[in-house]
């Protein structure tokens, strides 16, 4: 009776799985269809048609040779690096903001020194800091990576000393009273019980350093999605335009679902993970 009632759970929640993806995707070409014929009875040079998109966006990366899986130079020279930046400056943001913010989440007094010199920092639009980062680091990745490293890092900072501060006083007395190593203690207690709030901060991080990476790429860079991108507005090539706005949604999709499925997995443990979107 057991194994039967297990059983119809689990065929419930796997038709209840596919009905969602159905309806997603019925939605997504209807939604579709409506942006091809408004475009084609339209007719303006400035919203081609998702067909023509598409087209373009096939001849644009998918017609190099065999040996590079039949991938473009092009996909080498500016859609690799640009992923290269993106994702090497959150990593190092999300690196930098989690060892921080523990530090300052288990400091009594941290934050009170550095909370008001976080608030300005995290006011300033990092675009705007684009000229300081040319100085600094020069025109070229690193001053693109500078610019990501800087918007991406404040929402890990903060959430994580949030999270850290939110651990359950009675884990803490009980450390204390086992008297637990400091290590043991962050790595098995601090991190875990945060972990919700900082995952929540890498994947706001994770948009944001793809919005950035664009934005750096549009000031001395020689390559990238971000220059090819404004290449094709200032040729008036809207097709190829389009093409490269569809890629950073598809990569911000696809990074989003990757990072939900590594986060689900993480945080298994949580009896309502399977509820987030």
């Amino acid at each position: 009776m057991t194994t039967l009632t297990l059983t119809s759970r689990v065929g419930r929640r796997v038709g209840r799985g596919i009905g969602i993806l159905v309806r997603n995707w019925l939605l997504f070409f209807a939604l579709l269809g409506i942006w091809e014929l408004a475009t084609r009875l339209a007719e303006s040079p400035f919203f081609p048609p998702p067909t023509e998109i598409v087209t373009t966006s096939v001849k644009l990366w998918f017609t190099g040779p065999a040996s590079q899986l039949f991938l473009t130079d092009t996909v080498f020279d500016n859609v690799l690096p640009s992923l290269g930046r993106t994702l090497g400056g959150w990593l190092l943001a999300g690196a930098f903001g989690v060892a921080l913010g523990v530090l300052l989440g288990r400091s009594k007094t941290g934050m009170d020194y550095v909370g008001p010199l976080f608030a300005f920092f995290r006011s300033v639009p990092p675009p705007a800091l684009i000229p300081v980062f040319i100085v600094l680091f020069g025109l070229g990745p690193g001053m693109q990576t500078g610019s990501i490293i800087f918007g991406a890092i404040w929402p890990v900072l903060l959430n994580t000393v949030d999270g850290v501060r939110s651990v359950d006083q009675v884990k803490i007395d009980t450390a204390k009273s086992f008297r637990t190593p400091r290590s043991y203690w962050v790595r098995s207690i601090v991190l875990p019980a945060a972990g919700p709030k900082i995952f929540a901060g890498l994947r706001l991080s994770l948009s944001i350093s793809l919005l950035l990476m664009v934005i750096s790429e549009l000031v001395g860079s020689y390559n990238g999605i971000g220059r090819s991108l404004m290449d094709a507005q200032q040729a008036f090539d809207f097709p190829l335009m389009w093409s490269w706005l569809v890629l950073l949604g598809l990569l911000g999709f696809g990074f989003n679902a990757a990072f939900l499925a590594v986060e689900q997995r993480v945080l298994r443990w949580q009896p309502t993970r399977n509820g987030r979107i």
